[in-house]
């Protein structure tokens, strides 16, 4: 059966941290290890929680602002450089916006509440999608078989009809789970390389 949908993550895969100094400088100043830092940020209970929607993320932030001992001018600090290297791959979207013409694309990202914010208003990039699907909004996050169920249902689409692309293994694992069809993101050359194989592919 042939590929009608592809549904793309996005942090680590469409925006991505290209200039790792400004994370770097910050977990310096903070004297914690970078993966701390962004386990902090992205996993650690208060993250978790604002992924899964059960607080917003203003709230996660101040939950920050109280762990790293914090004032506000601090936390806008903070979240300046711990954002400040990562840059929405252009070239990649515009790849993506090529993609409509034949197919549905849709966005299954792991996020906090603000991401459809930033996708339609900051980066102007919602017109690449049919779907954005963002776990803060729907109480769900990957790997739950779920929220690959949700993606589905939402795009109208059978999980065999569909590619799944995230930069995280055991995403792409919970995806195939599914039945979905999955890539591994490793760079964009080669999630291009491997999405148009299996393109080709289906129509055989």
């Amino acid at each position: 059966m042939s590929i009608s949908v592809i549904i793309w993550d996005l942090g680590g895969v469409l925006v991505r941290t290209e200039d790792p100094a400004p994370r770097e400088a910050l977990a310096e100043q903070l004297r914690v290890p970078r993966s701390a830092l962004e386990e902090a940020v992205f996993s650690g209970d208060s993250g978790g929680r604002a992924q899964r929607g059960e607080i917003r993320v203003e709230e996660h932030w101040q939950n920050l602002r109280r762990m790293f001992e914090l004032d506000d001018q601090g936390m806008q600090e903070f979240r300046a450089l711990f954002w400040g290297g990562d840059q929405v791959d252009e070239t990649l979207i515009e790849y993506i916006r090529s993609l409509r013409e034949e197919y549905k694309i849709g966005l299954l990202s792991n996020a906090f509440s603000d991401l459809r914010n930033y996708v339609t208003s900051i980066w102007k990039i919602a017109d690449v999608f049919d779907d954005l699907l963002i776990s803060a909004e729907v109480g769900l996050v990957k790997p739950d078989p779920e929220i690959y169920q949700l993606a589905l249902q939402r795009l109208a689409v059978p999980a065999d009809q569909a590619v799944f692309i995230d930069d995280i293994p055991a995403n792409v694992e919970g995806a195939r789970r599914v039945g979905l069809h999955a890539i591994c993101f490793n760079n964009p050359a080669q999630a291009r390389a491997e999405l148009e194989s299996l393109i080709d592919g289906s129509k055989r």
